[in-house]
Order: C-alpha cells, then structure tokens, then sequence
C-alpha cells in the first residue's frame, strides 16, 4: 500500500527485455533498500528483485508490460518512486494500491498564474470511478481531481512543489500516463454492480 507522496526520483540504468518480461534497473539514493521490498515506479508495485550499488532492480512482468507504459522505457528515463507505507506512518496522500488501471494521455498542459492545468484523456475503467474533487493517481503521484471539463477527462491543478518532486513538470500533450482510480470509488462501484445483479436475479 502507498499513499501518492513521492518521496525520489530514479533515473533507468538498465531497462533489458526477458522471457516476455522486462529487467529494469533503476539509480536512487535508498542505501537501506531489501530483497523483496515493494516500491511503486511511476503508480506501478514492483517488487525488489536485486539491489544494486545506488539503486535497485525490478522484473517486470509480461502481463504488467500490457497494461502499463514499461514496454516504452529506455535508458536514461526518470521515474516517479516511492516505497511502501509503513503502519504509523503519515496519510498524507490517499489510499494508493500500485495497480494501475490504465493508461491516460496528456491532451493539455497550461499554466494560470501559480499553477499548471493538466487535462488527461482516461480509460473508462478509471473514469467511471472519477468525480470532481475526488482522488487520482497520476504517475504515481495523489492528486485531486480539480474538474471533469468533459466526459472521460479529468483536469489536475499541479502545484510548484510537485512540480519540482516529480516527473509531472516534464509531461507534455501526447504523453501518456499510468492512472489509478481512486480505491474507495472502485470498491463502492464493484458493490453497486453486485447489488444490481443480485436485485435483477430476483
């Protein structure tokens, strides 16, 4: 479980394909990091495979490769990290499981006076689970959603700080973007189904 903070940014040393898979190594100043440890790259939980000296190794697997922008990754990339949260620790974000649900595209970015707009196309599975000033994870960072400006976008308000933490000051329109809809709405989405089917079954 994560929160959305990002806590560094990595930088790709490696990025091999492998039986259908892929190998990343990733740079990062975490000398306390261990075998089997979950960190999230850019909203993805990957599993500590190996660690390296400054950094870590993840494989990623075929089925992740399919829903997720990995299969694009080359050296020299900079991801959005964040390991796992510990039980005491600070909330500061909201609920993140690290399953990305889809993939997003960037269509606009602009700025209005000390922040930047963000508009991003989303998948229908996470924008079923989307309301205005509800939760998103873009990229592995928790964000609001600042407005539905039309059906299946979602507008994000980034901050300066954010800015400057993460890999979202980079995104440009065409992007695309790993998106995890809020966890509590898909939860509540999955229960109205299963009510709804129930009542139709009599």
């Amino acid at each position: 479980m994560f929160t959305g903070l990002i806590t560094a940014i990595g930088t790709v040393r490696v990025a091999d394909p492998r039986d259908g898979g892929l190998d990343l190594e990733i740079a990062v100043d975490w000398p306390d990091l261990v075998l089997g440890e979950s960190i999230a790259v850019d909203g993805a939980c990957l599993t500590v495979a190996a660690v390296v000296e400054d950094g870590f190794a993840v494989h990623v697997v075929a089925t992740s490769l399919e829903r997720t922008t990995f299969g694009r990754t080359r050296v020299g990339d900079r991801v959005n990290l964040e390991r796992a949260l510990q039980v005491g620790d600070r909330l500061g974000g909201h609920l993140v499981q690290g399953h990305v649900d889809g993939v997003g595209e960037v269509l606009a970015v602009a700025r209005r006076d000390d922040t930047w707009l963000i508009e991003v196309a989303m998948p229908a599975e996470v924008a079923a689970v989307t309301i205005p000033l509800g939760s998103i994870t873009v990229a592995g960072v928790s964000l609001t959603a600042n407005a539905i400006p039309r059906p299946g976008v979602v507008q994000l308000a980034i901050v300066p700080f954010t800015l400057e933490q993460t890999t979202l000051g980079a995104l440009g329109p065409g992007d695309p973007v790993h998106l995890e809809g809020d966890l509590v709405g898909k939860h509540v989405r999955a229960q109205a189904a299963a009510w709804r089917t129930m009542e139709e079954a009599g």
